[in-house]
């Protein structure tokens, strides 16, 4: 979906002043979440142990809409930790059984086409094909990507079917998460990265990773309201009545920013935008001033 006619409320963002330490930023979130008709979730924390910077609503479920393709991301390399080669395994492409909507990478691949688990972890991530994360789905099993979320501590994250299941969503199985569960994931996966540890993979694995979510194309939500040139590791996530990102701001850097910008009900998706924009420009400002 084109998001082009949304962006004119970054250009506002950039007029405001310099928040101030916790209670701008706090106000900021109070502000947006005022502002938005629908309901809005944030976790904002920095890499060090000190606790949030800020938190909304941060507990309560939300659907996950496409964020949840960062956990099998992560599922993919925790495996791998256990069964060496699993990156290297290949699925057989079936266009006629496989191909869902929101798949422009994979629509343009031909029958019978196989790739690596490793080969489909891109275009799942930086493109959000859907054919190509169900493709995971389907090897790795519900179950199993659940487990690996569990472990990092995703207490309130639960993978319940595959991407565009009508069946399954009239069966009440839902994709949820929290901003909280997602803010862990993001923080368990470049803490690995950034101190060269291992965490829900290894330190290797996790800088994978945060590389790959840097090659990510939907910029409209949180990179939109940084300044240019700011390194972001994100991922979106879009469907009816949601717009969600979350993102690992500056994860190479000395001051890696982990932000979880959730939304829910949403009657105005301009506004949603809006206010993921005012909470990721506070929340820069924040940690920028100190």
């Amino acid at each position: 979906m084109k998001r082009a006619l949304f962006l004119g409320s970054v250009a506002a963002v950039f007029l405001w002043p310099p928040a101030a330490p916790a209670a701008g930023l706090e106000r900021a979130v109070r502000n947006a979440a005022r502002n938005l008709p629908g309901s809005l979730g944030v976790y904002a924390r920095t890499l060090g142990l000190n606790g949030p910077l800020a938190t909304y609503r941060a507990e309560e479920i939300f659907p996950t809409a496409s964020i949840i393709k960062v956990l099998i991301m992560a599922t993919a390399y925790a495996v791998d930790e256990e069964a060496p080669g699993t990156l290297a395994h290949e699925i057989v492409f079936d266009s006629s059984g496989d191909l869902i909507g929101g798949s422009d990478y994979m629509s343009e691949q031909p029958d019978g086409a196989k790739f690596t688990v490793r080969q489909l972890i891109g275009p799942m991530i930086q493109v959000s094909d859907n054919t190509a994360a169900n493709m995971l789905i389907g090897y790795f099993g519900t179950a199993a990507i659940n487990a690996v979320g569990a472990r990092a501590g995703l207490s309130a994250t639960h993978l319940g079917r595959k991407f565009l299941d009508v069946g399954a969503v009239l069966h009440h199985h839902d994709n949820v998460t929290t901003p909280a569960d997602m803010a862990r994931l993001l923080y368990v996966i470049e803490r690995g990265a950034h101190e060269g540890i291992a965490t829900i993979a290894s330190s290797a694995h996790c800088r994978t990773m945060v590389k790959i979510m840097l090659g990510q194309t939907d910029r409209d939500g949180i990179p939109a309201a940084l300044p240019r040139g700011a390194a972001v590791a994100n991922k979106t996530g879009e469907i009816t009545g949601t717009r969600n990102d979350i993102a690992i701001v500056n994860p190479f850097g000395d001051a890696p920013l982990i932000l979880a910008i959730l939304t829910k009900d949403v009657t105005d998706y301009g506004a949603a935008y809006a206010a993921i924009h005012a909470v990721a420009h506070a929340a820069y400002a924040t940690v920028a001033s100190g």
